[in-house]
């Protein structure tokens, strides 16, 4: 693997994982140090970031972590549920039984998760959840497509996640699609799916939801 991709990746994990934040500037100079390069694969890795509108240039020629406006978050994660809604379609029709109890067995042992509103125990455990079924759909460009949007909308997900107490309700829902997975219903599977990645399930979640957003996140 380049370096520059080595690179991409690693601060688009940093992204995804919340250790950097929208607006947080990325110090080329460290990253040129830590993988003893020079700034040119760095700046091909910033580069990159920037055509796909994961970073943003600076007045001073440098590049942070992007911000979106309202709009443009409902907009890409209204985006992100269709597109989990077509990924758990397609591994209704092509995971294994394998796979399908592999899903069950973790589903079941994260009711004690959920139970206890352990949020950081959750999210790991959310996030194998969804793996498993993006592993299950066989595509890995619909995979790929799906982890980009997750990691743009990451931050601003947990933050709803926790300000409206989501845990419980989203452990149900992941029973719902469950459920479908099992009986081979690729419609209902990817309703279920669908309805559990929406931002708010009616008017008021959905204003809980802005609400809770922190303004700093928030590009002006």
């Amino acid at each position: 693997m380049k370096v520059s991709d080595q690179i991409r990746l690693r601060i688009e994990s940093a992204i995804a994982s919340g250790e950097l934040l929208p607006g947080d500037a990325i110090d080329d100079v460290a990253l040129a140090d830590h993988y003893k390069v020079s700034r040119t694969p760095v700046r091909e890795a910033l580069l990159q970031l920037q055509a796909q509108g994961i970073l943003s240039s600076t007045p001073r020629g440098g590049s942070m972590v992007a911000k979106m406006n309202l709009q443009q978050l409902l907009s890409l994660w209204e985006l992100l549920a269709e597109l989990e809604g077509i990924a758990v379609r397609l591994a209704c029709e092509r995971m294994s039984n394998e796979d399908t109890q592999a899903l069950v067995k973790l589903h079941r042992s994260s009711k004690k998760l959920a139970d206890k509103e352990d949020m950081d125990g959750w999210q790991e455990a959310n996030l194998k959840f969804h793996e498993i079924i993006y592993e299950g759909a066989r595509n890995p460009f619909l995979r790929q497509e799906v982890l980009r949007i997750r990691s743009r909308t990451g931050v601003y997900r947990r933050h709803a996640f926790g300000a409206l107490g989501r845990i419980k309700s989203s452990y149900d829902q992941h029973e719902k699609i469950i459920s479908a997975l099992e009986k081979r219903d690729a419609e209902a599977a990817s309703l279920c799916m669908a309805d559990h990645m929406r931002p708010g399930r009616d008017s008021k979640t959905l204003n809980d939801f802005i609400m809770s957003l922190p303004r700093e996140l928030l590009a002006g």
